[in-house]
């Protein structure tokens, strides 16, 4: 058995990649906290619909953070909020382009993202595709004759 399927048999090899991943999601989980409580604190009034959204993206990013740790590639829950991430990210990008009257002020994930580069559109994504190859590689990583 080579040294490459030897790691990717024994789990060991790409757990790099998960560790970029937590740290984008940990970055984002504080930077969207710090956001939507200053926003919520601050000016409520003034765009609660957007302010709560800001609040809501900056729950995902904890709880995909946390999932990922505790669970790594194999995490079904992180699967899951993932999903559900991307599925806000879609609705709140289409809402803030169709009713922008919603939306007075900037969410994390108003315009696709466009405010973080258009990185909380691609991150779940990512974060999908990792999970998900992940997962394929582990299924087929049984006992090696």
């Amino acid at each position: 058995m080579t040294a490459e399927r030897s790691a990717v048999a024994t789990g060991r090899g790409s757990r790099g990649f998960e560790i970029v991943l937590i740290a984008v999601y940990g970055i984002f989980a504080i930077s969207a906290t710090a956001r939507s409580l200053v926003q919520v604190l601050r000016d409520f009034s003034f765009a609660p619909v957007a302010y709560l959204l800001s609040l809501l993206a900056a729950i995902t990013y904890i709880a995909v953070t946390i999932a990922l740790v505790r669970g790594g590639r194999r995490s079904a829950v992180a699967r899951g909020l993932c999903i559900a991430e991307l599925a806000g990210v879609l609705i709140v990008g289409t809402l803030t382009l169709l009713d922008p009257a919603l939306f007075p002020d900037a969410t994390v994930w108003g315009h696709f993202g466009q405010g973080y580069g258009f990185v909380p559109l691609l991150l779940p994504v990512v974060a999908l595709l990792y999970l998900r190859r992940s997962g394929r590689r582990e299924e087929g990583s049984g006992p090696v004759a």
